[in-house]
């Protein structure tokens, strides 16, 4: 991805090098970004469980201050120049397509632990989003653990991470967490689980928009790089990395197939209405 000349995004909060604190994670909606399936959903296939309740009442350890390092702040720069096309693409498409004005999010990027008005963030459970603060949460190392432990590496498998958790701050400024929140409620376990896995692949669909709308900054195989990203996270492969029998009930983010499906598209047609992953019956 090339993303020489892109001016930094200013909306980048980064405690980087602080001491985190212990807290409790209560009400974080697409927390389970697109890390979150690594460590806590992996609990819950071994278990046989859903493990929202565990993310809700989770609580993360307290970790000391630390210089930040040079991969550090090449990880922030690069967090902070993709936010930025984040802000590019959807200040032109959101007023274009939803006829009002777009606010974006502030990204926090954080080491290890820290807090958010959803609770207690972990980096074990990845990068995710909190509507209470229009926040997206990053411990930048996740990068890493992308490349080396889920088979999904690239600079622009990276910038999606970042693309995907925007992309649920768009769907907070339609309205459509609040209905996911409301819907799962009075909901069963696998009716929650479907609604979570309907929201997350339209964020997906609207991470394709995004990838659409920043061609020209992108280098020869860098759609197949978030391809590849969209297929390592499917449900039904991680369940199979971890030893079990895919169980669709269990789904929240969806299988490979349907992952990188909706992520297309949102490529090939740039439309928001489009990525209504509420309205079909076939995910």
């Amino acid at each position: 991805m090339r993303l020489r000349g892109i001016t930094r995004s200013r909306n980048i909060e980064d405690r980087r090098g602080r001491s985190g604190r212990r807290g409790r994670r209560g009400g974080a909606v697409g927390g389970l970004g697109i890390g979150g399936i690594l460590i806590v959903l992996v609990i819950g296939w071994l278990t046989g469980v859903d493990v929202m309740p565990l993310l809700s009442g989770g609580s993360a350890p307290a970790t000391a201050s630390r210089p930040l390092t040079e991969a550090d702040a090449r990880e922030g720069e690069f967090a902070a120049r993709v936010l930025a096309t984040t802000e590019a693409v959807w200040s032109r498409e959101f007023p274009a397509q939803v006829g009002r004005a777009y606010t974006p999010p502030v990204m926090v990027l954080f080491s290890g632990t820290t807090t958010s008005p959803c609770g207690g963030a972990s980096g074990a459970t990845g990068p995710f989003y909190c509507p209470a603060d229009n926040k997206a949460y990053l411990d930048t190392a996740f990068f890493t653990t992308m490349r080396d432990r889920l088979g999904a590496g690239g600079d622009f498998a990276a910038a999606y991470v970042i693309a995907h958790e925007v992309a649920h701050h768009v769907q907070n400024e339609l309205g459509v967490l609040a209905q996911v929140q409301q819907a799962r409620r009075g909901a069963s376990e696998t009716q929650a689980n479907n609604i979570t896995m309907r929201s997350e692949l339209m964020a997906d669909c609207l991470s394709g928009i995004w990838a659409r709308n920043v061609g020209e900054l992108m280098e020869r195989g860098d759609l197949q790089e978030a391809l590849n990203a969209a297929r390592m996270i499917g449900d039904d492969h991680l369940q199979r990395q971890a030893g079990r029998v895919p169980q669709p009930h269990t789904f929240t983010h969806g299988t490979s197939e349907q992952r990188a499906r909706w992520f297309e598209r949102g490529y090939d047609s740039g439309n928001m209405r489009d990525c209504d992953t509420f309205a079909t019956d076939r995910l």
